[in-house]
């Protein structure tokens, strides 16, 4: 039975790494005997541009028969520069986690052994780090209530939080948990903020269902320093929508890029895949953004969505061998990286590609 993507590559880089991505796809297709049929929609700053909506109708509705959603990334420096524009590419991605339930985004933290050396954190700090956040999507100050007042001179954005949103992402931080170290981190600022004590409140109460997995709870703020100084001492780690934006943006140092991310927002419906990184404007049409969070995200695709671990794990296989090879992108290259092995956009996908076709092992179906 044949899967359904849609692919979403948005503005900027988005549809230079997700080319990459695809491509991933269509070879694990053809190694393990798998079918993909492959679709496209608009969001965004082109969606706009094209539209007058930053996520029209026709996308969702693909969206909606989607088996899986592989996403670039949204933004453009128009409307970073003109903060009054009343229509924003950003709105288009927030729209779509509401539309489709997506109210978890899961972000591992993967480091790679060939790249401690491309991060400006220590090694021996780094080495064994394995972190997987889960940071809650439709709720906080991203959904609240907003507004102006005292004629455009007082701005406010309302942190609002329900108990059931943080029940259901702390049940999926949980269940993770048990399958890897048994272990918690909420993340919150109970010391201040009423949402952030419903936030541990309810946290606790799920914990109890889950008396094999150790629970803790840590301040935003001390997690921040943390999470740089001992990132070995953390497993799971759950949080609301702007403190996951913030600390896993902060967590890509760990892996030494923010090119080498990968996420997934899932929710009880179709899974959206994306590179943690934004549009990047500045690098667009160079070919030189790194592709490999577009196609570690496929990997997360692969198991989550579908449930086939191992293609999953031949992607994230392959990834590693190029890494062991020594191939980088130049986000990731450092002063005794040879030049030849410093590859653009496309090179980097063909090089996993070519990867994936001399160690897989087709498996029958």
């Amino acid at each position: 039975m044949k899967k359904k993507i849609i692919v979403l590559p948005g503005d900027g880089i988005g549809r230079e790494v997700t080319s990459e991505g695809k491509r991933v796809l269509e070879e694990i297709g053809r190694q393990f005997g798998r079918e993909f049929e492959f679709g496209e929609g608009i969001i965004g700053h082109e969606a706009i541009e094209k539209t007058g909506t930053a996520l029209p109708d026709e996308t969702l509705e693909k969206l909606r028969a989607a088996d899986a959603i592989l996403f670039g990334a949204v933004g453009h420096p128009k409307y970073d520069n003109d903060p009054s524009l009343p229509v924003r590419p950003e709105q288009g991605l927030l729209k779509m986690r509401k539309e489709l339930g997506l109210y978890a985004n899961l972000r591992p933290i993967r480091l790679f052994d060939e790249l401690l050396g491309a991060s400006s954190i220590k090694p021996e700090v780094l080495r064994g780090a394995d972190i997987l956040f889960f940071r809650e999507l439709t709720g906080d100050v991203y959904f609240g209530e907003k507004g102006k007042k005292n004629d455009g001179q007082t701005a406010y954005d309302m942190m609002i939080y329900h108990a059931y949103e943080v029940e259901r992402i702390a049940h999926k931080a949980f269940q993770a948990a048990r399958a890897r170290r048994k272990k918690v981190t909420s993340v919150d600022k109970a010391n201040v903020l009423e949402s952030s004590r419903l936030w541990r409140r309810v946290v606790q109460e799920v914990g109890k269902q889950y008396p094999d997995v150790e629970l803790e709870h840590e301040f935003v703020d001390a997690m921040a320093m943390k999470l740089i100084q001992q990132p070995r001492r953390y497993d799971v780690v759950v949080t609301g929508n702007l403190f996951g934006d913030i600390l896993t943006d902060e967590a890509s140092q760990i892996a030494g890029s923010m090119g080498m991310l990968a996420s997934a927002s899932v929710g009880d419906s179709v899974g959206l895949y994306e590179p943690i990184h934004g549009s990047a404007h500045d690098i667009t049409g160079k070919g030189i953004a790194n592709p490999l969070a577009s196609i570690l995200s496929v990997a997360l695709m692969l198991e989550i969505s579908f449930g086939w671990k191992s293609e999953s794990e031949a992607v994230v296989d392959a990834v590693r061998q190029v890494l062991k090879s020594g191939y980088r992108t130049a986000d990731i290259a450092d002063a005794s990286t040879p030049k030849e092995k410093i590859l653009n956009t496309r090179h980097m996908g063909d090089r996993v590609v070519i990867q994936l076709t001399q160690s897989t092992v087709p498996s029958t179906h």
